[in-house]
């Protein structure tokens, strides 16, 4: 039976790389490059999508990390003194290599956790403090935490969360060293007066809310797009592609007056030599601002047309055909399958955020989505430079010090999807919910529009600590020799390189289910 499986599977590439080599082999140049690849949850045929839909932040438009996110945190960090936070907060500054998305914050003792899809604590911090062993048993006797509980813990899972997470923990930090300040159990005291970690974190979430809703976030990026924005010019020609096979929309939360000066910036000055310039609009069938999500997925807002040569909005709910060239505000994901005239399982959506652009388009809709996790490309720099030393303490268990080193090649909190040889809850949550996943959408462009995503077989994850695999990759690829002293090669030894490409990609986010 496992060889069955595993037989199957190299048939597949068999006659994928007869395929490719024939008809399409300039388009997936760099097709079995892992950090071009996209990665496959469920099954799912391009040829079937007749509608793409693209969120806009961190999708379509990629920011400059760490740029981007240090000028978010400062002006973070600039609120939170100015309603009356102490001014030696001022003195830190952005470390891009401590903040990670999927972080949990315990707002009962000020903690930022770590933990897996079941609440186990995997790693936890008070401040920038890593906790060990009794300490972090003192919180959390069982090392586990009731995740359902949204009152106390809040998932910090967005990519505009990074600068929010290290604000938070440059807070803690100064108040558990300030000699001003009596520390306690779930605050600090001053004098008559005591400041929870709840009330400091609702006063941090109350800051993101103000540089967003105030527009100063915008404003700073729109100022230095060449700083904060990357210009990316393949952009143009995966929509262009796509607009030949299907249809194509996007919808964003950003107001119109900040799509239109990112758009224009991504668009109309980035055009090719000999490519002619075109109006970003388009670019698309459909263009909705202000809609909301995840609010969209469910019963949405009241849909209202944008008059572009003001940015206000138009009077009255819209209630006629699409006009293309119109932008719209609002609305609900019902509205844009209305004016497309698409149904749910006919659109790919692509986003970056795991609640509000994935989980919600799946579960209330039934959209096929696309998760963009710019993270990967870090996980798998490691993973590709780390994966032996990996591989080797998996089947030792021993000199755990070495996978702790490991861990810390990604940033200070540790891989985006796992710790140690344990899934993160990030990583569930993207297998879950996600049917594609990469680092780019624009690595859309080493694919055919006629490509098949295959899943891989769900048995193989029970394999994954067993020595099947060594012995059935030996019997597919090792050269043989006969008595007659003649090498015999086998079919598969020409795409074990391959093989091994893909299976290690596949190892890297599936492996820790089985530990």
């Amino acid at each position: 039976m496992f060889s069955f499986i595993f037989l199957s599977q190299f048939l597949i590439y068999f006659f994928l790389d007869i395929y490719i080599n024939k008809h399409c082999q300039k388009r997936v140049t760099n097709f079995f490059n892992p950090f071009f690849k996209i990665f496959v949850n469920r099954s799912l045929t391009l040829e079937n999508i007749k509608c793409y839909g693209f969120d806009m932040d961190y999708t379509l438009v990629a920011y400059k990390s760490p740029d981007y996110e240090s000028m978010g945190f400062e002006l973070l960090r600039d609120r939170m003194v100015s309603v009356g936070y102490p001014h030696e907060i001022l003195r830190y500054t952005y470390d891009p290599s401590f903040p990670t998305r999927g972080l949990v914050v315990d707002t009962k003792y000020g903690n930022l956790l770590k933990v897996d899809s079941n609440g186990n604590v995997l790693v936890c911090t008070h401040g920038f403090r890593f906790l060990r062993g009794e300490d972090i048993q003192n919180y959390y006797p069982n090392k586990f935490i009731q995740r359902d509980d949204t009152e106390r813990f809040y998932i910090l899972n967005t990519l505009f969360n990074l600068s929010e997470t290290y604000i938070y923990a440059c807070l803690v930090d100064f108040f558990t060293r300030c000699n001003r300040y009596t520390n306690l159990l779930k605050g600090f005291q001053h004098g008559d007066l005591f400041m929870s970690y709840r009330s400091m974190f609702q006063d941090v979430r109350d800051a993101m809310d103000f540089i967003h809703d105030s527009g100063i976030l915008k404003e700073q990026t729109i100022k230095n797009l060449e700083k904060y924005v990357v210009r990316d010019p393949n952009i143009p020609v995966l929509l262009t592609r796509m607009k030949k096979v299907a249809k194509v929309f996007l919808a964003t939360n950003s107001d119109y007056n900040y799509t239109e000066a990112i758009m224009r910036y991504l668009f109309e000055s980035n055009v090719k030599p000999g490519t002619p310039k075109l109006p970003w609009r388009s670019y698309f069938d459909l263009v909705v601002v202000d809609t909301r999500k995840p609010l969209f997925f469910g019963d949405g807002t009241v849909l209202r047309q944008v008059d572009t040569n003001t940015g206000k909005l138009r009077i009255g709910t819209y209630t006629g055909d699409l006009q293309h060239g119109t932008v719209y505000s609002g609305g609900s994901s019902d509205t844009v399958c209305d004016l497309l005239g698409v149904k749910g399982k006919d659109i790919l959506y692509v986003g970056d955020h795991i609640f509000g652009d994935i989980l919600k388009s799946k579960k209330r809709q039934g959209w096929k989505t696309f998760l963009v996790v710019p993270e990967l490309t870090k996980e798998l720099q490691v993973w590709e430079e780390k994966q032996n030393l990996f591989e080797e303490l998996k089947r030792l268990d021993v000199f755990l010090a070495e996978l702790y080193k490991m861990d810390m090649s990604y940033g200070q909190m540790g891989s985006l999807l796992r710790s140690g040889s344990t899934q993160t809850l990030f990583a569930s949550q993207l297998i879950r919910y996600a049917d594609l996943y990469s680092s780019s959408c624009i690595n859309l462009l080493h694919y055919p529009f006629n490509y098949l995503f295959m899943a891989p077989p769900v048995l193989v994850s029970q394999l994954l600590h067993s020595c099947t695999r060594k012995t059935l990759l030996k019997s597919l690829f090792k050269k043989k020799k006969r008595k007659n002293g003649k090498m015999v090669i086998p079919l598969f030894a020409k795409y074990k390189k391959i093989y091994k490409s893909n299976w290690n990609a596949f190892v890297l986010f599936r492996h820790a289910g089985s530990s």
